[in-house]
């Protein structure tokens, strides 16, 4: 039976964004080959004519969930500029917000599958660290141009890495109130960690 042409290439995007987002949402080894490709609407038999290993799929799909964070974050902050208010404070009240909190899938790889991918392989974990590093950058770019560019990286990650954690105890925490108030705290902290870091 012939395919039109590119019908494997979609096919291919469609179960990275499924596989995307249940990663997300149930974890790496909370989600089975057979699950996902049913999600897909294949069969689990197909899953091998797209992918050598699930670890393909795996990096494939944390590239393709950090390509989507990176293009949110980089409009949040254009967004942010052509109103005239501060883009890493748009970053940070996006970031550690309700929504991001309750749906890990549509959020977030490395607030959602940092913990489980450091216990990867290392190609695995390249791909995040260098999803993480993108994410730190644009936090960068968004500090005073008259820090170092040192500093300013350094600033960077100690302030993803204050999200991250906010994130990861407010989606952990089962009392909503608390909840809210532990992003509220960590909206602040990241915000007044940059004014320092100036």
């Amino acid at each position: 039976m012939r395919y039109e042409k590119g019908r494997k290439e979609e096919t291919r995007r469609r179960v990275v964004e499924v596989a995307s987002r249940r990663f997300r949402r149930d974890g790496i080894e909370g989600t089975g080959v057979a699950g996902l490709m049913a999600d897909a609407g294949l069969t689990h038999g197909g899953f091998y004519a797209h992918f050598g290993s699930k670890d393909d799929l795996v990096r494939e799909a944390l590239a393709d969930a950090h390509a989507r964070s990176r293009d949110t974050w980089l409009a949040e902050v254009k967004a942010a500029r052509e109103r005239g208010e501060n883009g890493l404070e748009a970053i940070v009240r996006r970031y550690l917000r309700t929504a991001h909190r309750d749906r890990p899938e549509a959020g977030c790889s490395v607030a959602a599958l940092a913990p489980e991918v450091a216990r990867n392989k290392p190609k695995t974990r390249e791909v995040m660290a260098r999803a993480a590093s993108d994410l730190v950058a644009i936090i960068a770019s968004e500090l005073p141009s008259s820090l170092p560019e040192e500093k300013a990286r350094q600033t960077a990650y100690a302030i993803f890495g204050l999200m991250l954690g906010t994130l990861q105890l407010a989606r952990v925490t089962t009392d909503k109130a608390a909840a809210e108030a532990i992003l509220q705290a960590g909206q602040e902290a990241a915000l007044r960690l940059a004014r320092q870091g100036a």
